[in-house]
């Protein structure tokens, strides 16, 4: 690990997955969508509603957010109205759901004024409060100082 971490230099980040993944959602509101889908928003005047965003803004995340397949459009009509469309995760954008949880859980830490979070996550099954952990495959929890870097097969190294 300390031979690949000190030879980063060499790197090229052209195929990182960090840079790639923040490409996607790496923007304020595109979070805040997927924080809305993951609580069960679906209508496009919901999301500009709890988002905070102009229509002409939403209406270009949310096409975004399609086209990356993290979101699909679903048509519904109203009775006597036209077809229009909700939005509904897909399995990739569910898959956000930890990502979120860790971000609610730094911003409830670091970020929350005086009065707390304004939001609580519990367990239905008993009631604590959901935190995002980091988790090898095995089932072990895992802490920041027990990793190893090692070079994945897309790693690219420059010349």
């Amino acid at each position: 690990m300390a031979d690949l971490l000190d030879d980063r230099d060499s790197w090229s980040m052209a195929n990182c997955s960090v840079a790639r993944a923040m490409d996607i959602v790496g923007s304020r509101s595109t979070m805040l969508i997927m924080r809305e889908a993951l609580l069960g928003t679906r209508r496009f005047d919901d999301f500009v509603r709890r988002v905070g965003v102009g229509e002409p803004a939403m209406a270009a995340r949310l096409k975004e957010l399609v086209a990356a397949g993290l979101l699909e459009r679903i048509p519904y009509r109203e009775p006597g109205q036209r077809t229009r469309h909700e939005y509904q995760l897909t399995p990739k954008g569910r898959e956000l759901l930890p990502v979120v949880t860790a971000l609610r859980n730094w911003g409830d830490t670091w970020a929350a004024d005086d009065t707390g979070p304004g939001l609580l996550v519990t367990h239905r099954g008993c009631g604590k409060p959901i935190r995002a952990v980091l988790r090898c495959e095995a089932g072990h929890d895992v802490k920041e100082n027990e990793t190893d870097i090692l070079a994945g097969p897309g790693l690219i190294r420059r010349g």
